[in-house]
């Protein structure tokens, strides 16, 4: 059984679409995309680095691997994070797709749960997904994630697509890591341990 990880950007209200620009999704009227820009430096490279270090597979729906498979190939192996995702094996979800083009792609149109759960039993390095926000909420409902890397920016966006959508089912998470950049973003992973404890306090 192989892992299924999360890594999201999120607003500190919980939004996450468009983090990277504009052009990335500005469905609904989203007027805020590339909101993580002024943030972005030295410290969350290395993250990100440290975090894709490993070897992994990506799952990715369909807007994200169509916006990746346009920019990463283009960089080539040279660049590092270019490298790894060029060579790691992708599984896109879509009804839409007709076929993927960037190498070592392949494409899950039916049964997606299924599809998904018979990926984790499989031997091999982590599921990762970036970006992907409609595939996640599937993976939420179904309870399918087992780990969050998250990059908490410290802004508020008031509207737009959020990480935990209604339709999340209640699940109990433990931090098993977290840091601060100097820019104030906040960097934290959070594994899926239980269900959610309920019960009553009195107040003093």
């Amino acid at each position: 059984m192989r892992k299924l990880v999360v890594l999201s950007f999120v607003s500190l209200d919980g939004v996450m679409q468009a983090p990277g620009g504009p052009e990335e999704d500005p469905s609904s009227g989203f007027k805020w995309g590339g909101w993580t820009v002024g943030y972005w430096d030295d410290f969350l490279g290395n993250v990100m680095g440290e975090q894709m270090g490993k070897p992994f597979d990506l799952l990715l729906g369909r807007k994200t691997y169509e916006i990746f498979a346009a920019h990463w190939p283009r960089l080539g192996n040279e660049d590092p994070a270019a490298s790894k995702l060029n060579s790691a094996k992708k599984y896109v979800v879509s009804t839409t797709l007709r076929k993927p083009e960037w190498a070592n792609s392949t494409l899950i149109k039916s049964n997606v749960v299924q599809e998904i759960r018979k990926l984790k039993e499989q031997d091999g390095p982590e599921l990762q997904v970036h970006g992907s926000g409609n595939l996640i909420q599937t993976l939420l409902k179904n309870d399918l994630a087992d780990e969050f890397r998250l990059k908490i920016f410290p802004v508020t966006l008031g509207r737009g697509k959020r990480l935990f959508a209604e339709g999340s089912i209640p699940a109990g998470l433990r931090l098993v890591d977290s840091k601060t950049s100097p820019k104030g973003v906040i960097v934290a992973t959070y594994v899926r341990e239980g269900e959610v404890k309920t019960g009553s306090f009195a107040i003093q």
